[in-house]
């Protein structure tokens, strides 16, 4: 059996309130595992156990230990929730929308019926708007637009 290096060490108020917390309501997964964590290391249970129980990695009951024990403040839930993540940036934003959506209530350019996709990505490139774009992102900033 492995040496924790994070004992957990629940109140009574924690335990009912992170008890309180798995049996209520509509919660995500990865809180509701978190609670259990926290309440089976609380018995004692050694990792192994916990593994199996929950079905999930030792790194995870290790992250939230670490979680509890740097961070004991007045309300154990906020300790559930996640840290807000970053996602993928946006690649147009409202100004080139705006100038996609100019371009294409323009007048066609000489030798075209009508502007594409692809001629309103040259465009685009042309007046320095952006680097470079993709056709599939002109398309979805026009359907974004009325």
């Amino acid at each position: 059996m492995s040496k924790k290096t994070y004992h957990v060490e629940l109140t009574e108020k924690e335990r009912t309130q992170l008890e309180r917390y798995v049996k209520q309501g509509k919660k995500s997964a990865r809180s509701i595992n978190r609670a259990r964590i926290l309440l089976l290391s609380d018995e004692e249970h050694n990792d192994e156990d916990i593994m199996e129980i929950l079905g999930i990695c030792r790194q995870t009951i290790y992250g939230v230990r670490k979680r509890y024990h740097h961070n004991k403040g007045p309300n154990i839930l906020d300790l559930l929730q996640e840290k807000p993540r970053p996602g993928q940036p946006v690649k147009v934003d409202s100004g080139i929308a705006a100038h996609v959506a100019m371009i294409a209530c323009s007048e066609a350019p000489a030798g075209a019926a009508r502007w594409t996709l692809q001629l309103i990505a040259d465009r685009l490139i042309e007046l320095n708007v952006v680097d470079s774009i993709c056709v599939e992102s002109v398309r979805k900033a026009l359907k974004k637009t009325t």
